[in-house]
């Protein structure tokens, strides 16, 4: 099943979503999958189940409400951002089964630089130790998803105390500069589709 990966460098937020759901809602059964590159002005998304009480003070940045699941997060430069516009009917894929594939490719990446990161019960995401590295949510609409996963690069961390990061009140946030790692965020972002695109062909083999 054809899967192209495409980096579309800096962008603001909103058109960026507004293109997601124009994709999703104009796919066909031979509309080839994709994953998208991006990094973003700094902004809050917040998903459908979103409490405002997780944003717990106003310190300039929009807050955009989406249609994920979950709660707050913020994205910023030096975060590599990837989303998913996968049909996963076709591939043979559940929910559940994409968001395990989706964190072991950040568990592969971060272990290829040394790093050993996790999963929490009941919290989406990867975690090295305590703290957040990299977080993720999704939205299904007709069998195919959008939205994704964001990694924390080389960013300006400060944004994650003005809120409950999904939700969670003191939940520590890291990124890879912070571990040792001297990634830029074109290499993270190609780190990444390489191992996403493994763990997505992995699951294809039974079915095909």
């Amino acid at each position: 099943m054809p899967l192209f990966c495409k980096w579309l460098g800096r962008a603001e937020y909103a058109p960026t979503f507004a293109a997601m759901q124009e994709f999703t809602a104009a796919r066909k059964e031979t509309t080839a999958d994709e994953l998208w590159l991006v990094e973003h002005p700094p902004v809050f998304t917040q998903g459908q189940a979103g409490k405002a009480e997780h944003l717990l003070r106003d310190i300039g940045i929009p807050v955009v409400p989406i249609d994920r699941g979950g709660q707050i997060t913020y994205h910023g430069p030096g975060q590599i951002v990837i989303y998913l516009l996968l049909d996963l009917n076709r591939r043979g894929l559940k929910v559940r089964e994409l968001v395990r594939h989706i964190e072991q490719a950040i568990i592969d990446f971060l272990a290829e630089h040394g790093v050993n990161a996790e999963r929490h019960a009941n919290a989406p995401g990867v975690y090295v130790g305590a703290a957040k590295i990299a977080a993720l949510g999704l939205r299904i609409r007709r069998g195919c998803s959008y939205h994704g996963l964001a990694l924390n690069v080389d960013m300006d961390l400060g944004p994650f105390s003005a809120i409950n990061p999904c939700g969670y009140a003191g939940m520590a946030v890291t990124q890879t500069r912070d571990l040792g790692l001297a990634l830029t965020l074109s290499e993270a972002g190609e780190g990444l589709c390489r191992h996403l695109l493994l763990q997505l062909h992995a699951h294809e083999a039974p079915h095909g």
